[in-house]
């Protein structure tokens, strides 16, 4: 069964080009197929259209037909000097592209013809709440994650498995990103267990036995593959100095579960909290993503006060996986508030009905995103 996105490919190609990136297996080939298929298409995992097409820079041109006025190319960081071709068939015909790809390191890092401003950028996140209610299932989500093979999946624990051996071998092995596999793959675990942390690479070094100078290369790597984004600090308190130290979470709170060597999942254990605020991190990250030019950050002061997210330099968001909210758990928000430098105050967690306590809104998390979504 399709389940229908929020990104609308189509509309967008009406007027410009696109990149389209997400990570593996977040849905990019069945968007593209129910929603695009009756235009040409060359797929670049496929070995005989990549030999082709690396032989041939020429042969889109070439095989150019008057009713082509969209066409596609899947992964095309695995060939990314056929850009310039690219550009000079959008100069040349007024033709739109759809480029989509899992990485775009090998684009930023050649320097590459990125079209000089000529096609947009979107990214393909997992599934969202909005995409899915009203069946949408949240212990399932933060259990197995929202990856949509997965969470749809009859086996979505040998799957999540599989999933992470993929992005090792066809990811980073095949595409010769890291020398050291073991090494990255003891990285990726303890990279995985700081999810929603500071980010320290002293003690990831430590742990990972790896230089630290290599875990910055390697953290550079899960933010270009996609597995993983900085969330940076926002500094705009003055009563309380803040902290200039980002976090790190990954994309999909299954992976992170699945590489922290997590097992059942029960909803009143202490793991729930960080699988709670890194699902909805993922939430807005979309939103934010979708959007375009929209910001998200986290509060913390050198005190030790802190709110999860700051949204567009606008709304506090604090994420508790509680059902009942006590004063205790609005300490962030009210240190905040008395800032005075912004709009909102948002609570997120577990309880049934809204409520207002001292101008900070406790929302039912999926009223919450409702919220956020309608702004």
């Amino acid at each position: 069964m399709y389940i229908n996105r929020i990104l609308d490919l189509d509309t967008i190609l009406k007027s410009k080009s696109c990149f389209l990136f997400g990570p593996r297996q977040t849905g990019k080939s069945s968007l593209i197929r129910e929603t695009l298929q009756q235009h040409k298409a060359y797929n670049l995992l496929d070995s005989d259209t990549f030999l082709t097409l690396s032989q041939n820079l020429k042969l889109i041109e070439q095989q150019l037909t008057p009713k082509d006025h969209i066409i596609i190319i899947d992964e095309i960081q695995k060939l990314p000097q056929l850009l310039d071709e690219v550009h000079l068939i959008i100069e040349k015909y007024n033709i739109h592209f759809l480029l989509t790809g899992s990485s775009a390191r090998k684009l930023r890092q050649g320097g590459v013809n990125l079209l000089g401003g000529r096609a947009r950028s979107r990214h393909l996140h997992p599934f969202i709440y909005k995409e899915l209610q009203p069946s949408f299932q949240l212990h399932r989500a933060l259990e197995f994650g929202l990856i949509p093979s997965i969470y749809m999946s009859d086996s979505p624990q040998e799957d999540l498995a599989a999933y992470a051996g993929d992005y090792l071998k066809e990811e980073i092995a095949s595409e010769a990103l890291v020398r050291n596999i073991p090494a990255f793959s003891r990285f990726l675990q303890v990279a995985a267990c700081c999810n929603s942390q500071l980010i320290n690479f002293s003690k990831i070094s430590n742990d990972a036995q790896v230089p630290s100078s290599t875990i910055q290369e390697y953290f550079g790597i899960l933010k270009d593959t996609l597995v993983a984004f900085e969330l940076p600090p926002w500094k705009q308190t003055i009563k309380r100095k803040p902290i200039s130290t980002s976090k790190c979470y990954f994309f999909d709170i299954g992976i992170t579960r699945f590489l922290q060597k997590r097992g059942q999942l029960n909803m009143k254990s202490p793991e729930i909290g960080e699988a709670f605020e890194t699902y909805i991190a993922h939430e807005l990250k979309t939103y934010c993503d979708h959007y375009g030019q929209r910001d998200l950050h986290f509060w913390r002061s050198k005190t030790g006060q802190e709110v999860d997210f700051i949204l567009n330099n606008s709304i506090a968001i604090e994420v508790k996986a509680k059902s009942t909210i006590s004063k205790r758990d609005l300490t962030g928000l009210r240190a905040l508030k008395e800032e005075k430098n912004l709009n909102a105050y948002w609570l997120f967690c577990f309880e049934k009905e809204p409520r207002v306590v001292d101008g900070i809104h406790i929302y039912p998390w999926n009223i919450g995103l409702d919220q956020v979504w309608e702004l």
